[in-house]
């Protein structure tokens, strides 16, 4: 159990609870208004700590330069939201946090009448008739203030805004070339008859009927489409840093000092 004098070693503090994570850190603790005990931690916890949830200290103990407390994360974090700005707790509000913690009331209720256990309602009749002694906080030995101010803490989040994807399809176009192409006309040659040729003239018969063929050639356009690779393409992801402003708000605790001017008393 947490004494009184350990409270100062426990504000400020990381609170881990029971299966050793570390929760967040302790900011108010809580006393029984009757018995004068700790009995409730606030933790910050939530991004950037903007939650701030209410921790049994029972079987809490310190572990080095850190608070162990007996429940999970999960049973922390799921907790009722309770304003542990007005400083105390009402019954009602206690209740609950009882409730959600598995703690037995009636069993409190008991150990609160047992004077062996430091119970105060078998001799505080007021508090009895209340029921269980509601919780303030504050800190103990010295007169002081603590004023706490609230600090905005801005990170990035990573998430996830669009998908990028390659997709290969085949489209069919019309291309056009211009090559040459070569075919063969046939044309009449005559020639006198020379000493030359006299011999050639003259090896046929004198008078007949013939003829002659020539096979005619052309050349023809012929398309053939062959697959070659051009390039190869692939998707890559660039960061880039911009700046953007975040607007928060924060409470700041002022203290004031007034000065009441007893005139009556010194004039006595």
């Amino acid at each position: 159990m947490i004494t009184r004098e350990q409270i100062p070693t426990v504000l400020d503090h990381p609170v881990h609870d029971a299966e050793g994570n570390k929760v967040g850190d302790a900011k108010h603790v809580f006393y029984d208004d009757a018995t004068g005990r700790p009995e409730w931690v606030t933790v910050k916890t939530g991004l950037f700590g903007t939650n701030e949830s209410f921790v049994p200290m029972r079987d809490a103990h310190m572990v080095e330069d850190h608070l162990e407390v007996s429940v999970t994360k999960d049973r922390i974090s799921d907790a009722p939201n309770v304003d542990a700005d007005g400083g105390h707790l009402s019954p009602d509000e206690e209740h609950r946090l009882y409730e959600h913690y598995g703690i037995a009331w009636d069993e409190a209720w008991q150990q609160a009448n047992d004077p062996e256990q430091g119970g105060w309602a078998s001799t505080d009749p007021e508090a009895a008739a209340a029921g269980m002694g509601t919780m303030r906080a504050g800190q103990p030995g010295d007169d002081a203030m603590t004023r706490s101010e609230e600090e905005m803490h801005v990170g990035a989040e990573r998430q996830t805004v669009g998908r990028a994807r390659l997709r290969k399809y085949v489209v069919t176009e019309e291309q056009q070339q211009t090559i040459p192409v070569r075919r063969e006309e046939v044309r009449v040659v005559r020639e006198p008859i020379t000493d030359a040729n006299i011999d050639d003239a003259l090896s046929g018969p004198e008078i007949s009927e013939e003829e002659h063929e020539v096979i005619l050639h052309a050349e023809r356009p012929v398309v053939e489409t062959r697959v070659e690779p051009v390039e190869r393409v692939r998707l890559v992801t660039d960061e880039v840093i911009e700046e953007e402003t975040v607007t928060g708000t924060v409470r700041k605790e002022r203290i004031e000092t007034d000065y009441e001017d007893d005139d009556e008393g010194r004039r006595g």
